[in-house]
């Protein structure tokens, strides 16, 4: 919950560890913090927790995510972590609609579904022209190898880029990189040159094979707002941008360890601090031009994301699946879902939302890509898609930080500084929800093995 301003140390710690940050990952480590019995606050500079994961209250009742996210159930820390049946999850087909021009200019949507979950859907799949028969059969042997391979071993495998991993580790035809896989892992890696890692890779399609993407009810800050709320009274503290983190001389030491200023002034101690937020706010706060120095992290290298949000007075589908862009020259757009379909909260009765990605930082403004988007999708759905409203267009400029290789050489990045302070975020392992959960639990571990007095007494 939050609080108010803690009073003057007087010689005494304000805490037993401060985190900066209510992300995913900050979030993560203060219920672990917790859970051993140290005292924590939790330090957030904005009025809400979640970070990048955020859902806006639209005022004509509909729920806009910041940006097309979805919650891969088969996250290990997730499934940990989180309460899913709490969350009332919807879940996404297990497959995908690729649309493909046709010479003419007119298209049609192509079904790629995955036979295990949908069998009456094989026959569809094997006669799209997705990809060619051996292609669908490498997706199906791609499917249960990385299933039955354990993440430590895939992790160790020779880190490459995606594409090059898809070609010549896996087989795949150019036919159906272009159609279906670029589209497909370029709405989740937010780029769509394949140039992510190959292990990142093999993660996701591990993830998506054993599990399904899914939206809670109340939106995906319900998972942020979840991890908050099983923390305890007077742990969370918002509107506290904290200016510097500064370990102490020996001469000024109130308590031995680090002391946190915030913007307003403020100083406060503990003998250790998790620095919980962003790639690039983390630089800042740690006074260094990258994270650790093997990381080798240039510090404006992200990935960046734009979507348009419509509403309309019926759905341009009523499945609630993923539709792809087969036709990479075919207009901005990457991705377009009906989030209402799998979530019916995510609209008011009688409406529905649809979602169309961009990938990268558009140069257009609000109202020329709005006009782009519906000009592509007027090609997809018809002459029905210009009565559709335009809601918002959400854009995110730090959406994910970059991933190409060498980002998991190695996979797991260290999270400690020095002893008594911490580094954590998806940016030190896979980017991602499951990334940013591992990687903030990673850090409370280590601040109770560097501090044994922090330790909860028997």
């Amino acid at each position: 919950m939050d609080d108010a301003a803690s009073p003057e140390n007087n010689g005494e710690p304000d805490a037993d560890v401060f985190v900066i940050g209510a992300g995913l990952a900050g979030l993560a480590c203060a219920r672990e913090l917790t859970r051993r019995g140290l005292r924590v606050r939790l330090l957030e500079a904005t009025d809400q927790v979640g970070g990048r994961v955020r859902t806006i209250q639209h005022p004509g009742g509909f729920l806009l995510d910041r940006g097309f996210q979805v919650l891969l159930t088969a996250y290990p820390l997730a499934q940990q972590l989180l309460d899913y049946d709490a969350l009332r999850l919807g879940r996404f087909y297990s497959g995908a609609l690729v649309h493909l021009n046709d010479p003419d200019g007119s298209g049609a949507f192509h079904r790629v579904a995955d036979p295990l979950r949908h069998p009456r859907d094989l026959p569809a799949t094997l006669l799209s022209p997705v990809g060619t028969l051996a292609d669908k059969l490498r997706v199906g042997y791609l499917r249960w190898a990385l299933q039955n391979t354990p993440l430590r071993e895939l992790f160790a495998r020779p880190e490459t880029t995606t594409a090059e991993a898809l070609r010549e580790r896996w087989g795949f035809s150019e036919t159906i990189i272009d159609r279906f896989f670029r589209p497909f892992l370029g709405g989740i890696f937010l780029e769509d040159e394949l140039r992510t890692s190959s292990r990142m890779f093999a993660f996701v399609f591990r993830m998506f094979s054993r599990g399904a993407a899914a939206l809670p009810a109340a939106g995906m800050q319900a998972i942020p707002r979840q991890l908050a709320g099983a923390l305890p009274e007077g742990t969370l503290r918002l509107g506290a941008r904290v200016a510097s983190v500064e370990e102490q001389s020996v001469e000024e030491q109130s308590v031995e360890g680090q002391t946190v200023r915030l913007e307003s002034g403020e100083a406060l101690d503990a003998p250790a601090v998790v620095v919980a937020t962003e790639a690039p706010e983390a630089r800042r706060l740690l006074k260094r031009d990258d994270i650790h120095p093997e990381d080798d992290i240039p510090p404006a290298a992200h990935r960046s994301t734009a979507t348009v949000y419509f509403a309309a007075g019926r759905a341009p589908t009523d499945e609630a699946v993923l539709m792809l862009n087969g036709d990479r020259s075919a207009g901005p757009v990457n991705t377009v879902t009906v989030p209402s379909n799998v979530q019916p909260a995510y609209a008011p009765p009688d409406k529905a939302l649809i979602s169309a990605s961009v990938l990268g930082a558009p140069s257009a403004s609000d109202e020329e890509l709005q006009a782009a988007v519906r000009e592509q999708l007027r090609s997809w759905f018809g002459a029905g898609v210009e009565g559709w409203r335009a809601l918002r267009t959400v854009r995110v400029d730090y959406a994910l930080p970059e991933q190409a290789p060498p980002y998991l050489s190695p996979p797991v990045k260290a999270v400690r500084r020095r002893p008594g302070l911490y580094c954590c975020g998806d940016h030190r392992r896979t980017a991602s929800i499951n990334g940013a959960l591992a990687s903030g639990r990673a850090a409370a571990e280590a601040v109770t093995t560097d501090a044994p007095a922090l330790r909860a007494s028997p």
